[in-house]
C-alpha cells in the first residue's frame, strides 16, 4: 500500500483546507507514491519517535504536531528539529501532521476530551466562517437526477445531520448556438428555448474545483452555465473548541476530580471555584485561551484547556471556572483516535502507537 493511501484517509477525516493559517500540517518528509511499511502515530514526531520507527519498521509517522513549523533556512542539527528532520530523511521515514484540521472538525480532538468526560449533544464552540458555498446550475429535465446524483457523489449538499440536500425549480432556458457550436439540443443559428430545472446545491469550498470538474463531466450540454456565491453561513461542523453539557449535574469539587481521573492528571490550574453545579462545559485541546470569551457567551460553566497564561486567567470573571489541564494531557487521546480512523479503514494493516512520551512538561 501506498502512503498515499493512509493520507487519503486521513484527510477524508480532516480536510488540510480546514487548518489554520499559521499552520503546517500535511506531509513534512517522504513522498506519497513511496510503499508503507508501517504507520506509526504519536503526538510529537521528535527525534526518539523517529528512532522508534526505524526500530518498529514503520515508514510512516503520522503526528498531530508539525515538526517543522515556522520553517526552515537551514538543516544543520543545531536543535532537535533538524536533527529530526535529518533522521528522517536519511532513514526513509515519512512525517505527516494532522494539526488545526484536526482540532476543527466536530468528531476530532476535542470530541476525544468530551468522551472523556461524557458531555452530551456537543456542538462546535467558534464555527468557521467563509467555507461554505452554493452552485447553481441549469440541466433539460430529463437529465437533473443524473447531474444531481453526480454532484451528492462530489460531496455536495451536506447540512448538519442532513445529506442530499438540495433545491430546484423549473423555468425555460434559451440560447442560440453559432456555427462552431456542437448544440446538445436544437439546431445552429437559431434560438432554441428549452424546459431546464434550476438546481441549487450547497458545498465546502476546498472542493470546488472537484465539483466544478464533476458538473462539467455529468452535464449534457456543450457549454455549462452555473454561478458560485460564497455563503456568509457558519460550517457547523468545521471550528474551534466544542461545548455540551453533562448527564447530570456535578459538584465542582466533584467535577474537577473526575477531569483528574479521565486525564491521569496529578494537578489542575483553575480559577476560582464559583459555588455552583457544573452542567454546560466548554472544552478546547491544546492552546484554548482565545476561546474563554465564546465560552463564556456560550454559557458554560466550565472551560477545559491548556496553556492559559496569568492575565488570561482573570478574563474568567467570576462567570465560569477555568481549567487549565496542560498541552500534551488535553491532546493525549489523539493519538488513539488517529489509530482508530486508520484501523476502520485498514484492519489488517501494522498501525501502531507510539510507546514514546513526549510530553516535556514534568511535575514535582
Amino acid at each position: 500500500m501506498k502512503i498515499a493511501s493512509i493520507i487519503q484517509e486521513l484527510e477524508s477525516f480532516a480536510p488540510p483546507a480546514y487548518q489554520e493559517s499559521y499552520d503546517n500540517s500535511g506531509l513534512l518528509t517522504g513522498s506519497p507514491q513511496w510503499d508503507c511499511t508501517g504507520v506509526l502515530c504519536t503526538l510529537d514526531a521528535i527525534e526518539t519517535v523517529i528512532e522508534e520507527a526505524i526500530a518498529k519498521g514503520c515508514n510512516l509517522v503520522v503526528a498531530h504536531h508539525p515538526i517543522v513549523f515556522s520553517g526552515l533556512k537551514k538543516i544543520t542539527g543545531k536543535d532537535y528539529v533538524e536533527r529530526t528532520i535529518i533522521k528522517a530523511i536519511k532513514n526513509d521515514i515519512a512525517i505527516y501532521a494532522i494539526h488545526t484540521n484536526a482540532d476543527n472538525v466536530i468528531t476530532g480532538v476535542n470530541q476525544t476530551i468530551a468522551k472523556a468526560l461524557g458531555l452530551k449533544e456537543t456542538r462546535i464552540l467558534l464555527p468557521k466562517k467563509n467555507i461554505l458555498a452554493k452552485l447553481i446550475t441549469f440541466i433539460p429535465l430529463d437529465y437533473v437526477e443524473q447531474v444531481r446524483n453526480a454532484m451528492f457523489d462530489a460531496g455536495t449538499g451536506n447540512i448538519g445531520n442532513y445529506s442530499e440536500v438540495s433545491f430546484s425549480v423549473e423555468g425555460i432556458g434559451t440560447y442560440k448556438a453559432n456555427e462552431k457550436a456542437n448544440p446538445f439540443l436544437g439546431e445552429k443559428g437559431n434560438r432554441h428555448q428549452e424546459p431546464e430545472r434550476k438546481l441549487e446545491i450547497i458545498f465546502p469550498v476546498h472542493l470546488q474545483n472537484k465539483i466544478i470538474h464533476t458538473l462539467i463531466t455529468a452535464h449534457p450540454y456543450e457549454e455549462v452555465a452555473y454561478d458560485i456565491i460564497q455563503l456568509a453561513n457558519d460550517h457547523n461542523e468545521v471550528g474551534s473548541g466544542l461545548i455540551g453539557h453533562l448527564s447530570e449535574p456535578l459538584e465542582e469539587r466533584i467535577f474537577l476530580s473526575k477531569i483528574k481521573e479521565a486525564f491521569g492528571l496529578q494537578i489542575i490550574k483553575h480559577t476560582t471555584l464559583l459555588g455552583k453545579p457544573i452542567n454546560k462545559v466548554a472544552v478546547c485541546g491544546g492552546s484554548g485561551s482565545f476561546l474563554i470569551k465564546n465560552a463564556i457567551n456560550a454559557g458554560a460553566d466550565f472551560y477545559i484547556t491548556a496553556d492559559v497564561k496569568y492575565h488570561e486567567f482573570f478574563d474568567a470573571d467570576n462567570r465560569l471556572v477555568i481549567a487549565d489541564i496542560g498541552h500534551w494531557e488535553s491532546e493525549q487521546f489523539t493519538i488513539d483516535l488517529f489509530i482508530e480512523i486508520l484501523t476502520a479503514k485498514f484492519p489488517t494493516f501494522a498501525i501502531l502507537k507510539s510507546g514514546v512520551a513526549t510530553n516535556s512538561v514534568n511535575y514535582f
